[in-house]
């Protein structure tokens, strides 16, 4: 290069530095002026600043202004506790031109927070709404009462305006003051009727429930009584009929016999069978003298006793009835005596009628009554004729005028105490009638039988009414009637079958033995026909016809002899049929249960017709009109040409 040139070079060098310096000096009197008008903060007051932002959004009411994204900076993470001047300066940052894949992990914990983020949100707004409309309608329903109030007010004032022309009566403070005491003694007598009630009734309960486990105690020994004389003739009854017929057994060769052929019995067997014999001789001693020619072996009771057992029987009852006595001798008449228990309550009714009716006292008259009415139950026996009837009894007297005293005061026609002596009858007499059926009651009894049908219907027709809970004791008590026929039926009715040749000879002990069941199983098929009005037909028909007549009594005669017997034992089966089933005057065929009846009937007539027996045919066909079987017997007939006999039809 030229000197000259080097001198400009130089001299160009020089100017920049002049320049440069002069920027540099204008820059530091730049920063100088900045740093004197603005105050940079310093590490401390900025992490103070981030502290108070993290309490104020841990607030609920603290809604953030900021939106963060997330960006993805190179090196190591930003912490929040960090100085700011270790920040990287921003030619250091890296530019996220798109943000960096996240990991399948970090997704779903992104959707799940956002996700729950939103319920929450919808969440509070819909409780907000319901609560803004909450407050809204409370609004609307406080000025809709006040409008009414204001409403209501303004027209009671101008409809209760006072009249001045109207003269009142001038107030005395001695007739306030006198009504006032009236008032309050009359309060004072119903409280103090109340309490007595109230503690008369506590007394009654607890007196109850001490004596009622004696009561138990005395019921269970008189059914024990009962039950011990009952079974006696049951046993005695079983008995007969076990030995007799092994004995015929052994005299038709049947069975190997003994040594002397003869069945070896031990003394007691002896005494028993000798008893049976007197029962038997007793009974007929009994029917000739009763004028009774037509007694038949069997159809006499079973459940006499003899003078001794009849009198160690009475010497136990009478010993219970002394107990029963003596149950209530320490008790006051107004705790065991019916009728002032119910004139207790009936004083009730008559001066506080409405609180009366309220406590239902019906209702819980029966239960009081329950233990006193069983006492006085103990000594009553439904199986006897001549036991005293339910309407002769103290308390059935002291129900009644109950409740027609009831019927006088109350001016409801549906007054429940009406309904106090159905009910008693239902919770007292008919279980107590129901434990006599299953426990005691004989259907081979004809006397035990009738007076039992007899306070059945007393009580059943009578005394019920049309409740759920009468009805179910009611159904309760025939079904334990059925059930004792059918256990009568399957256990002691027995008609052996024996050759013709052993019965022909009627002075033979088969012939006997088998007459004297036929005719035993045959006073139970009438017992049990007696229950007709009481039990279902279909019921009945069942019991008698189909499992006794049908099961029983049809094969013994099919296996008798036709002649006058089998006529006569047919006729006692015909007159045993309750006339009820056969009223219909159109019936030209006999009921379906019968069809085995009737046509051994027509054998019978066709045996007898080729005989001298021409009366037996007769009454057979008497028989057939009896029971509707009218078509067989106008086709008999016409067939034996019996036109003498047309008219019996005719009468029909």
């Amino acid at each position: 290069l030229s000197t000259d040139e080097e001198d400009g070079t130089h001299h160009s060098s020089e100017s920049k530095d002049d320049q440069s310096s002069s920027s540099d000096s204008s820059s530091s009197l730049e920063e100088k002026e900045f740093s004197s008008t603005v105050k940079i903060p310093d590490a401390a007051f900025i992490q103070a600043a981030r502290r108070k932002r993290e309490l104020a959004r841990a607030q609920g009411d603290y809604i953030s202004l900021d939106v963060k994204h997330p960006i993805t900076i190179s090196g190591t993470k930003r912490n929040s506790d960090d100085d700011p001047e270790s920040e990287p300066d921003d030619h250091e940052k890296r530019i996220p031109f798109a943000p960096k894949p996240q990991t399948l992990r970090q997704r779903m914990a992104e959707e799940t927070s956002i996700g729950n983020a939103t319920s929450e949100e919808s969440q509070e707004d819909e409780n907000q709404d319901i609560w803004e409309h909450q407050q809204m309608k409370k609004a609307v329903k406080i000025i809709e009462e006040r409008d009414i109030g204001i409403s209501h007010s303004c027209g009671s004032l101008t409809v209760k305006k006072f009249d001045t022309s109207i003269s009142f009566s001038p107030v005395n403070l001695e007739i306030i003051k006198k009504q006032l005491n009236t008032s309050s003694s009359d309060q004072a007598l119903n409280y103090k009727f109340y309490k007595s009630m109230k503690i008369y009734v506590e007394n009654l309960i607890d007196c109850l429930n001490e004596k009622v486990h004696v009561n138990i105690y005395i019921i269970f020994f008189f059914g024990e009584a009962l039950l011990e004389k009952n079974g006696f003739c049951f046993y005695i009854l079983y008995f007969d009929l076990k030995i007799y017929s092994k004995k015929l057994i052994l005299l038709t060769g049947k069975e190997e016999t003994s040594t002397n052929g003869n069945l070896a019995v031990d003394e007691k067997t002896q005494w028993i069978l000798e008893e049976i014999e007197s029962r038997r001789t007793r009974r007929r001693q009994a029917s000739v003298l009763s004028g009774n020619c037509n007694h038949q072996e069997g159809t006499s009771s079973d459940d006499e006793l003899s003078s001794a057992e009849m009198t160690d029987f009475q010497k136990s009852q009478d010993h219970i009835l002394q107990n029963q006595k003596k149950v209530f001798e320490d008790v006051h008449d107004d705790f065991c005596n019916i009728q002032n228990i119910l004139l207790k309550f009936q004083q009730w009714r008559e001066k506080f009628p409405d609180s009366y009716y309220e406590a239902f006292i019906s209702l819980c008259i029966p239960k009081i009554l329950n233990p006193l009415i069983r006492v006085q139950l103990i000594p009553w026996n439904p199986l006897k004729l001549d036991s005293i009837d339910l309407k002769q009894m103290p308390w059935f007297t002291s129900v009644e005028e109950f409740m027609d005293s009831s019927m006088e005061d109350s001016k409801k026609e549906d007054s429940s105490d009406k309904k106090i002596l159905s009910a008693v009858i239902n919770k007292t007499v008919i279980p107590r009638l129901t434990d006599f059926v299953e426990f005691i009651w004989d259907p081979l009894s004809t006397s035990q039988t009738t007076s039992l049908i007899t306070h059945c219907r007393v009580i059943l027709e009578e005394h019920s009414t049309c409740e759920n809970e009468i009805s179910k004791s009611k159904q309760d008590l025939l079904k334990s009637i059925v059930s004792r026929m059918k256990k009568a039926i399957e256990d002691d009715v027995f008609i052996p079958l024996y050759p013709k040749s052993a019965i022909e000879n009627k002075t033979s002990p088969h012939s006997k033995f088998e007459e004297r069941q036929f005719w035993s199983g045959l006073k139970l098929f009438s017992n049990i026909l007696l229950w007709n009005g009481l039990l279902p037909d279909d019921t009945l028909r069942e019991l008698g016809l189909g499992k006794l007549l049908n099961r029983y009594l049809i094969i013994s005669l099919h296996n008798a002899i036709p002649g006058p017997d089998v006529v006569k034992r047919c006729k006692q089966i015909a007159a045993c049929l309750p006339e009820k089933w056969f009223e219909n005057s159109a019936m030209r065929t006999s009921i379906p249960q019968l069809e085995n009846f009737i046509q051994f009937l027509l054998q019978s007539a066709h045996k007898l017709s080729r005989s001298e027996f021409r009366d037996e045919v007769k009454e057979i066909i008497l028989i057939l009109v009896k029971i509707k079987a009218l078509n067989q017997a106008e086709s008999f007939i016409e067939e034996y040409h019996l036109d003498h006999l047309k008219s019996l039809i005719k009468e029909v």
